[in-house]
C-alpha cells in the first residue's frame, strides 16, 4: 500500500514501470510541452494571417482564390486533429504523436521557407495594379507551395490533438495538490495560445514583410527545432498513459449492434437491457434515441451452443449506448457553432486584403496588413481579462462569496426539473459567471455584430475606392477595420472557452478525446464552409463579363454584400443556437432501479 501511494495508478515512466510521483510528472514536465504549442501557434497563425498577401502580391492569384487557399489550409489543419487523436489514443500514444508531428511541421515550414526564397518557385514580379495583367503561378510552383502548406497542416493536426492532453497526463487527478496544478495548467494553456498568436501577428508578420518571407518561415522552423530539443529533454520526467483505444470504435460498435437488431423489440422494463460495467462506472438509461437501446437487447443470437457469448459488435452495455447518446445530444450545439469560425476566417482573409488597400502609416512606420489582426488577439485577451477580473468578482461580491473563478473553469449546471432551471442558472451566474452555453451565445452574437460592422465599413471603403480608382493606397485609414476585428475577436474569447468547457464537461468520461476532436472540427468545417460560400457567391453573382461580389480585386467587387450575407446567416444561426440550447437543457433522465444483470453461461439472472 505504501508503494502504491508513491506511484500514479494509471501512468508509467519512460521505462514502462509505474510512475513515481516524486520523480515524474508535475508542473515542470507539463510546462515543457507548452513550448511546442507556442511554436505551433507561431507557425500556423504566422502563415495564415499573412498568406493571403503573398498569394495575391507574389503568386498573383485572384482575391477569392487566395482567400480559399487560406481557409482550406486552416480547415485541413483542424480536421487532421481527428487523425492525430485517433493515432494517439489507439497506437502511438501522445508522446510519440507530438514528437512525430512536430518534426513533420518543422519540415513543412522549412520547405515553405525554401519555396519563398528561390525565384524559380514563384512567377516573375509584376507592378501592375490590375492583377489580371500579371502572370499567375504555374502548377509546379503552386504544387511546391501546397506540399509545404499541407505538411504544416498535418503537423498541426497531430500536435493540437495531443499537446493539451499530454500536459494534463502529468498530473494525478486523485491528488488534490496536483489537481490544483492541473487547473493552473489549463488556465495558462489558452494564454500560451494567445501569446503565440500575438507574436505571430506582430513580430513574425513584420519580419515577413520587411525582411523576407523566407526569414519569417525559417524562424518558425528553427523555433520548432529548439522546442523539440526542450521537449525531448524531459523524456525521463514525463508520465505516460497507455493507449486506451479510440472512442470512435465504441461508437461504431453501438451503431452496428443497434442496426443488426433493428427488428428486435425493446423490453418494457429497462432493467432487462444488458449491462456489465461496475455500478460506479455506469450511466443511467435515458429515453432519448430509443432506437440505439436495441444494441443492449439480449437475443437468441447472443448464445452459441447454449452458452452466452458477448460480441461487442452485436451486443453493447447500456453505459456504452448512453455514451453515444450523450455525444449525439452535443451535435445541435456543435452544428450551430460552425458559422462563427466562418466569420473568423474573414478576419484573416478578406479583412487583411481590405487593409492592404487602406492607409496604414503612423508617422514614418507602415503597419503590415497582416498585423491588423493584433486588434483581434487584443480583443480576446481584453474580453477574458474583463470577464475574469471584473464580472466574476462582481458576481461573487453580489452573492457574498469570496474568491474568484477563472473563465476556463465555468461549467454548465444541469437540472432535470424545468421549474427550477431559471433559479439554478441565476445562482450559477452569481457564483461562477456565465454558463458555457451562455458564453457560446455571447460569442455568436458578437461575431454577428462584427460582420454587420464589417459590411458598414466596407460600404465606406468602396465609396472611397470609386473616387480614387487608379490609386494603389486609398486615402482612408485602416483603423476603420478595428470594430470588426474587435467584435469577432471578443466573440472568440467567449466562444472558444465556452465550447471547450461545454464539450469536455458534457461528454462521457471515456470520450473526452473524442469531444475535444468534435470541438476542433467546428473550426475545420467553419473554414471549409467559408471556402464553399465564397465559391458559391463568386459563381452566382459573377459571369465571364462581370466580376460579381467577389473576384479579381476587392475594389471592383461588392464585399459589403458578402459581409451582409454573413451577418444575416450569423443572426439566423444565433436563433437556431438558442433553440438548440433550450432543447439540450430539457433532456430528461430516467433512472433504472438498482438492478445488476449477471451473465452465467446459458442463463441471465436478475439480482435486486
Amino acid at each position: 500500500d505504501e508503494k502504491t501511494s508513491l506511484t500514479v495508478a494509471d501512468a508509467v515512466d519512460y521505462k514502462g514501470h509505474p510512475a513515481d510521483k516524486s520523480r515524474t510528472g508535475g508542473w515542470v514536465p507539463a510546462a515543457l510541452s507548452l513550448g511546442i504549442e507556442i511554436c505551433e501557434r507561431l507557425s500556423t497563425m504566422g502563415i495564415a494571417v499573412n498568406l493571403v498577401t503573398y498569394l495575391g502580391g507574389t503568386m498573383h492569384l485572384p482575391s477569392a482564390t487566395s482567400a480559399n487557399v487560406v481557409t482550406d489550409f486552416m480547415g485541413t489543419s483542424f480536421l487532421l486533429c481527428l487523425l492525430g487523436g485517433f493515432l494517439a489514443d489507439s497506437y502511438l500514444g501522445r508522446y510519440r504523436t507530438i514528437a512525430i508531428f512536430a518534426m513533420v511541421q518543422m519540415l513543412g515550414t522549412c520547405l515553405l521557407a525554401v519555396s519563398t526564397k528561390l525565384p524559380q518557385l514563384r512567377p516573375p514580379p509584376c507592378k501592375c495594379t490590375d492583377i489580371t495583367q500579371c502572370e499567375q503561378a504555374n502548377s509546379f510552383e503552386m504544387g511546391i507551395l501546397y506540399l509545404s502548406l499541407y505538411l504544416i497542416a498535418l503537423g498541426t493536426g497531430g500536435l493540437k490533438s495531443s499537446v493539451s492532453g499530454f500536459g494534463t497526463d502529468q498530473f494525478d487527478e486523485k491528488n488534490e495538490k496536483e489537481k490544483a496544478q492541473m487547473a493552473y495548467f489549463f488556465n495558462r494553456f489558452f494564454f500560451v495560445i494567445s501569446t503565440g498568436t500575438l507574436m505571430a501577428v506582430t513580430v513574425l508578420v513584420y519580419i515577413q514583410d520587411e525582411v523576407g518571407r523566407s526569414w519569417g518561415y525559417g524562424i518558425c522552423s528553427a523555433s520548432m527545432f529548439i522546442a523539440l530539443v526542450i521537449f525531448f529533454s524531459g523524456t525521463k520526467r514525463y508520465r505516460y498513459k497507455k493507449c486506451s483505444g479510440s472512442p470512435i470504435v465504441h461508437i461504431c460498435q453501438v451503431v452496428s449492434a443497434a442496426s443488426g437488431k433493428k427488428t428486435a423489440k425493446l423490453p418494457s422494463d429497462i432493467s432487462l437491457l444488458y449491462e456489465d460495467l461496475p455500478e460506479a462506472s455506469r450511466i443511467h438509461h435515458t429515453d432519448q434515441f430509443r432506437f440505439l437501446d436495441k444494441a443492449s437487447v439480449v437475443t437468441e443470437d447472443d448464445y452459441r451452443q447454449g452458452s452466452f457469448m458477448m460480441n461487442p459488435w452485436k451486443l453493447c452495455p447500456v453505459t456504452r449506448v448512453e455514451e453515444v447518446k450523450k455525444m449525439i445530444r452535443l451535435l445541435p450545439i456543435w452544428a450551430t457553432t460552425i458559422i462563427f469560425w466562418t466569420t473568423y476566417a474573414q478576419m484573416i482573409t478578406f479583412s487583411v486584403e481590405q487593409a492592404t488597400t487602406m492607409e496604414r502609416t503612423i508617422g514614418h512606420f507602415q503597419i503590415p496588413a497582416g498585423s491588423l489582426t493584433v486588434f483581434f488577439v487584443g480583443a480576446i485577451l481584453i474580453s477574458l481579462a474583463v470577464y475574469d477580473r471584473f464580472i466574476i468578482p462582481l458576481c461573487k461580491k453580489w452573492r457574498g462569496e469570496p474568491g474568484k473563478m477563472n473563465i476556463m473553469s465555468a461549467s454548465f449546471v444541469e437540472t432535470t426539473n424545468d421549474s427550477h432551471y431559471s433559479s439554478n442558472v441565476f445562482d450559477h451566474f452569481l457564483s461562477t459567471g456565465f454558463t458555457n452555453l451562455q458564453l457560446i451565445g455571447i460569442g455568436l452574437f458578437l461575431s454577428a455584430m462584427g460582420m454587420a460592422a464589417a459590411a458598414v465599413v466596407e460600404v465606406k471603403r468602396l465609396s472611397v475606392a470609386k473616387k480614387y480608382n487608379e490609386t494603389t493606397t486609398l486615402p482612408i485609414t485602416v483603423f476603420y477595420l478595428i470594430p470588426q476585428f474587435f467584435l469577432v475577436g471578443a466573440g472568440e474569447g467567449f466562444i472558444y472557452t465556452g465550447q471547450l468547457d461545454f464539450f469536455i464537461t458534457q461528454s462521457p468520461k471515456g470520450m473526452k478525446t473524442m469531444s475535444t476532436g468534435l470541438f476542433l472540427t467546428t473550426l475545420s468545417l467553419g473554414f471549409f464552409f467559408s471556402s464553399l460560400l465564397v465559391s458559391i457567391v463568386k459563381a452566382t453573382t459573377g459571369s465571364s463579363d462581370k466580376q460579381g461580389w467577389l473576384g479579381e480585386h476587392i475594389n471592383k467587387g461588392r464585399l459589403d454584400c458578402f459581409y451582409g450575407l454573413l451577418a444575416a446567416l450569423s443572426f439566423f444561426n444565433f436563433g437556431l443556437f438558442l433553440l438548440s440550447a433550450a432543447w439540450f437543457r430539457k433532456k430528461t433522465v430516467k433512472q433504472a432501479p438498482e438492478t445488476e444483470i449477471i451473465v452465467k453461461e446459458s442463463t441471465i439472472e436478475e439480482k435486486c
